[in-house]
């Protein structure tokens, strides 16, 4: 191999979940169709971007932004879509929706604001894209109210500007991925031990206007909790708050911004509050015949102070596929780990617990953490999941994800809801038994998220459909139990039917009237969060 070859950049799929060279193969798609009985004889093939009818760009931008911009055919079509199983399918049936017209790439806040200020002279939409991972339909553009779409990549925003080791706290530019985050932290033995399963393919800027989930199963779940305060460009002018502990000078302008997806304003940089990277972890999982006595066992764990980084609480199916059981039973994956001292007590306590509900311990327990037994089989299979998604895909299957928290009293009630209603209705869609399982990602001293995966075998050609019908059903389930829409996968546009049910009306109004007073022309990735 050639030193050229040993050093090039892994590439990105343009249609499916991240690297090109980690997808499923033909042999392994068919090992994975032969699981869900109704799927294809043959895989479908990998999409090619030369197959698509990408047109001619709609707009010119003028001289003094043509250097930030791309009218690539590839580039605007790796930047049409997010990574949601309706965008997979759609981009394997070649029917990828509107491919913006346009890639910028800014360099700084000036040029977004540029940027801003040309696309809403022109009625152009902007839609803010990051790592490109949504699986909410978040960083596509649906509909023809705009003569021309403009796909905002925030990535050459990459850097840590600036860290303060007294203050444990670092300025970060939004568009750095998560790999590229740490790797500039890790100089300075800091962290900011954010996780999500997508971590090496979105940004810092992506996580806060979605308001996602990491690392953490108890504590600071959310990326909320890590942010000091937010630089944010908008049409209307650049919010920059200031850098406090915390404060109680009125509603908080980050607030505003965290959770916005874009539609407000365009996240340019945040202070982070960052972590000594921890040297001590220790982890075990345990095995319960028992469903309900095993949420028991996680809600008692919760309730304490114990804080574990993990407490990931799977159902028999969910334990199954990943291989962390094959006997039917439900896996508890506890984990701690700390940056000052040994954790075995605390991880010892966890497990007191959880045996008091019925919960047998397997053999992974270790002070530095398990590479093996159930909690290695969990770990490997969490980070190949979505890879597998895309190969049911192209075996024509339906795999639907979808999250939710709700109070523990109705906990029990709603993940049986979901497995009955939600199963039926894929049953009724597509004539086939479905696959529904659940698995408990977070967890608080008062309630839970459970994270429910559907798969069945799809009606060929007709995938979406069948999506589109499970999604309603599922949607309509958590609300009836009031589960919320989303617990870290945000709104999206694919979730606003149940965020609209969900959200108090004068909220509504409220956040009407800050769209118009930031947004005037209405250009900021249209159809998120509202109209």
């Amino acid at each position: 191999m050639t030193p050229a070859a040993e050093t090039a950049p892994r590439l990105r799929s343009w249609w499916g979940w991240g690297y090109q060279d980690a997808q499923p193969d033909e042999a392994e798609c068919l090992a994975l169709g032969a699981l869900l009985p109704g799927t294809l004889a043959r895989p479908l093939p990998v999409p090619r971007i030369a197959d698509l009818a990408v047109g001619r760009p709609a707009v010119t931008p003028p001289p003094s932004l043509a250097r930030l911009v791309s009218g690539d055919p590839g580039d605007r079509a790796a930047h049409a879509m997010g990574k949601a199983y309706r965008d997979v399918a759609r981009a394997l049936r070649g029917r990828p929706g509107r491919i913006p017209d346009l890639v910028a790439r800014p360099t700084g806040d000036r040029e977004v604001a540029d940027l801003l200020d040309w696309a809403g002279a022109h009625g152009v939409a902007v839609v803010p894209f990051g790592g490109g991972s949504s699986v909410v339909g978040g960083v596509e553009y649906r509909g023809d109210a705009h003569r021309a779409v403009l796909s905002l990549d925030l990535t050459s925003m990459d850097r840590v500007l600036e860290v303060d080791p007294a203050g444990r706290s670092a300025r970060i530019q939004a568009g750095a991925l998560g790999p590229v985050l740490e790797d500039q932290l890790r100089p300075h033995g800091l962290t900011l031990r954010h996780f999500p399963q997508s971590f090496e393919f979105s940004t810092l800027g992506g996580w806060l206007a979605t308001r996602a989930g990491g690392h953490y199963a108890t504590g600071r779940t959310r990326i909320d909790d890590f942010a000091q305060s937010l630089r944010v460009v908008t049409p209307a002018g650049t919010s920059s708050s200031w850098r406090l502990p915390s404060s109680g000078a009125g509603p908080s302008p980050d607030r505003l911004f965290l959770g916005s997806e874009g539609t407000l304003g365009v996240i340019t940089e945040a202070w982070m509050r960052v972590q000594e990277r921890p040297r001590h972890k220790a982890s075990a999982a345990l095995s319960f015949t028992d469903f309900g006595r095993a949420l028991d066992a996680v809600r008692a764990v919760a309730q304490t102070d114990l804080g574990p980084a993990n407490c990931r609480l799977l159902d028999p199916g969910e334990a199954l596929f990943s291989g962390a059981s094959k006997d039917g039973s439900s896996i508890l994956v506890l984990g701690f780990e700390s940056a000052t001292g040994p954790v075995g007590d605390r991880l010892a306590a966890a497990v007191g617990l959880a045996r008091d509900h019925g919960g047998r311990v397997g053999a992974d327990t270790a002070d530095g953490g398990a590479g093996g037994g159930a909690v290695g089989a969990w770990r490997s299979a969490f980070l190949r999941m979505p890879y597998l998604r895309d190969g049911l895909a192209r075996m024509g299957a339906v795999v639907e994800t979808f999250e939710t928290a709700a109070t523990w009293d109705r906990i029990p009630a709603l993940v049986e809801a979901v497995r009955a209603e939600v199963g039926a209705a894929a049953r009724a869609a597509t004539g086939r038994e479905a696959t529904v399982n659940c698995r408990l990602t977070h967890v608080y001293p008062d309630g839970a998220a459970p994270y429910f995966t559907v798969a069945v075998a799809g009606r060929p050609g007709d995938e979406v459909a069948v999506w589109d019908d499970v999604k309603a059903v599922a949607t309509d389930v958590l609300h009836r139990h009031r589960a919320t829409v989303t617990h870290h996968h945000a709104v999206g546009r694919d979730h606003r039917p149940g965020y609209d049910r969900q959200r108090p009306e004068p909220f509504a109004l409220a956040l009407r009237a800050v769209k118009d007073a930031l947004d005037p022309h209405g250009i900021l990735n249209p159809g998120v969060l509202l109209d």
